[in-house]
């Protein structure tokens, strides 16, 4: 009974305390002309928003989108996550039986199909760039053959230890993998990151929590529209808004470290209530994810 008593607990409203951060101004950038950002959404799974953030409705019905993001740079185009790749229903099999039970798919068309379509060559990607490992934000890597995915140190070693939650990315054969480091240099409070094209237009900083390396990315436009992707620090809006966590038995399934999570959360609901020109993109808020041009419209 007191453990059915605190996992109950776990989906109680409870907000975090945001973090206290140094007042700091929004850092430069110089995103060059032609930089521009599309989504491409590859699948949607049906859920509810108790199993999002602590306070969520049981009755709220949700769509997680599962999107790829293609960054159009002079130096290089970047696609950050794949969404779900041509092998979709045979890798969700793969998920974590609760997992299933409790979410519905369905699949739309892989990333690199979309583009092909589009007449754009996914080989010429500068590189696939997860926010982490987990499934399905790795599906569509054997969509882009030889396309070079972008690790840091600490997710390249998580991907060979961290058991069946990063199965799915060892099971793949042939896959190239490209190594980048972060330099201690502190963006908007965070002790490191790595301005990609050195123009910071696009900069990732480590968000450990859900995965060992997993990461945020900023992204500054032409039109100084300033974008944040979250990965899955959050599943939904509101876990930056109130801020929440979620609930035990997300966090069970799916985050290596909770605490960590909650450290992260804290920091960019932070930031969000600072900085309010910053565009807060879960991965997985289809609400969110809509605000984007879809490929190949694209958001200067």
């Amino acid at each position: 009974m007191l453990g059915l008593a605190l996992v109950l607990w776990s989906f109680v409203p409870l907000r975090l305390e945001p973090a206290v951060l140094s007042a700091t101004p929004l850092p430069a950038a110089s995103p060059p002309a032609g930089m521009s950002v599309s989504a491409l959404p590859t699948a949607d799974l049906e859920s509810r928003a108790a199993f999002a953030f602590r306070g969520g409705s049981i009755s709220d019905e949700r769509l997680f989108s599962q999107t790829a993001l293609l960054v159009r740079h002079p130096r290089g185009d970047l696609l950050f996550d794949t969404g779900l790749g041509e092998h979709a229903r045979e890798h969700f099999e793969q998920t974590p039986g609760l997992m299933n039970k409790l979410t519905a798919l369905t699949v739309k068309k892989p990333a690199a199909r979309q583009l092909k379509e589009a007449g754009y060559d996914p080989s010429t990607l500068a590189g696939i760039v997860p926010t982490h490992v987990h499934w399905d934000h790795i599906s569509g890597v054997p969509d882009f053959g030889k396309v070079p995915v972008w690790l840091n140190d600490v997710e390249r070693d998580y991907t060979q230890s961290g058991g069946h939650i990063t199965a799915l990315m060892r099971s793949f054969r042939d896959v190239t993998t490209k190594r980048y480091a972060f330099a201690p240099k502190p963006y908007l409070g965070f002790a490191q990151s790595f301005d990609v094209w050195g123009d910071g237009s696009i900069v990732l900083v480590p968000a450990p929590g859900h995965t060992p390396g997993s990461i945020l990315v900023f992204l500054t436009l032409p039109s100084r529209t300033r974008l944040v992707l979250l990965g899955d620090l959050v599943w939904q809006f509101e876990g930056i808004t109130l801020p929440a966590e979620r609930p035990w038995p997300s966090r069970r399934l799916v985050d290596d470290d909770p605490e960590q999570v909650r450290s992260v959360i804290s920091h960019v609901a932070t930031l969000h209530a600072r900085f309010p020109e910053l565009q807060m993109l879960p991965a997985h808020d289809a609400r969110a994810m809509a605000k984007l041009p879809v490929f190949p419209a694209m958001m200067p």
